[in-house]
């Protein structure tokens, strides 16, 4: 079976990091391609090409504002990488919620801890 194009599929598109990278950067707002260059710390060629390709399987939009190209997530483009990712959200929850109790369970008993008389220290100069 061929592998789908980076240009024509969301998946193989988000499987680059820096592509993630972009598109992390990019859901806070709209950005300018210079300040993803600078924030992000790549090249300017480089991030125009990931975003050609994001742009290209629909996950970025982008506007012209002048002379300036401003860039921004598509949510619905990436709704169907979000459903997938949440059949798998169970596993994740059974975690948290293990992580969860292991916190609750600590914080009781060192509630109970704190709570409990304190012994007495012993005097170090009384002979045993």
């Amino acid at each position: 079976m061929a592998r789908a194009s980076t240009t024509s599929d969301a998946f193989n598109a988000v499987a680059e990091p820096r592509r993630r990278e972009i598109l992390t950067y990019l859901a806070g707002t709209e950005r300018p391609v210079g300040e993803i260059v600078s924030a992000l710390g790549l090249e300017q060629p480089s991030v125009s090409k990931h975003l050609r390709v994001l742009r290209n399987v629909g996950l970025v939009r982008m506007r012209c504002h002048g002379r300036q190209k401003l860039y921004r997530t598509n949510a619905e483009a990436i709704r169907p990488l979000h459903d997938w990712a949440a059949t798998f959200e169970r596993y994740w929850q059974h975690q948290l919620n293990r992580v969860k109790e292991l916190a609750e369970s600590t914080v009781h008993q060192s509630s109970a801890d704190s709570n409990a008389a304190p012994k007495p220290t012993p005097n170090p100069k009384e002979k045993r």
